[in-house]
């Protein structure tokens, strides 16, 4: 028997074919879920942050022990959004380091979710926004690695 014969009499049979009665019990599951949380996405999206954070005037070293700070009690009292100005280094003489700090802080940080440079009448790449998540992860220390 050739393959395409194979292939008709597994068609024929129905096999590999998903049987409608089951793929509608999983997709009802998941799909409140998953509808729950692109509505809570969608909503923070446009969301203003619940606090800020400047870091205009700090060194590397207080910058990271302040966001750290400023991450785990927004996370704390529930905060949802917020955002951090870290400048966009037009005074820095190499680079923005305090924007290449607080991404690398945001990577690492157990609180943090999603996040993204904010609009230009709200500081453009000059300010960061970061979505919280609603629950911590195990290891919530590890935003305090450097």
């Amino acid at each position: 028997m050739d393959f395409g014969a194979i292939l008709d009499k597994w068609e024929k049979q129905g096999a590999g074919k998903p049987t409608p009665d089951k793929d509608k019990a999983v997709d009802d599951l998941s799909r409140p879920d998953r509808d729950k949380n692109l509505a809570r996405r969608s909503r923070l999206l446009r969301k203003k942050p619940d606090a800020y954070f400047d870091l205009h005037g700090f060194t590397q070293g207080e910058a990271w022990a302040g966001l750290d700070q400023f991450f785990e009690d927004s996370f704390r009292k529930g905060l949802e959004k917020i955002q951090v100005i870290h400048g966009k280094g037009n005074h820095s003489h190499n680079e923005a380091a305090l924007r290449e700090l607080c991404r690398r802080f945001i990577e690492k940080c157990t609180y943090a979710g999603e996040c993204g440079y904010c609009s230009a009448r709200e500081g453009g790449t000059g300010a960061t926004w970061v979505i919280l998540k609603k629950t911590n992860v195990p290891g919530s220390d590890s935003s305090r690695r450097n």
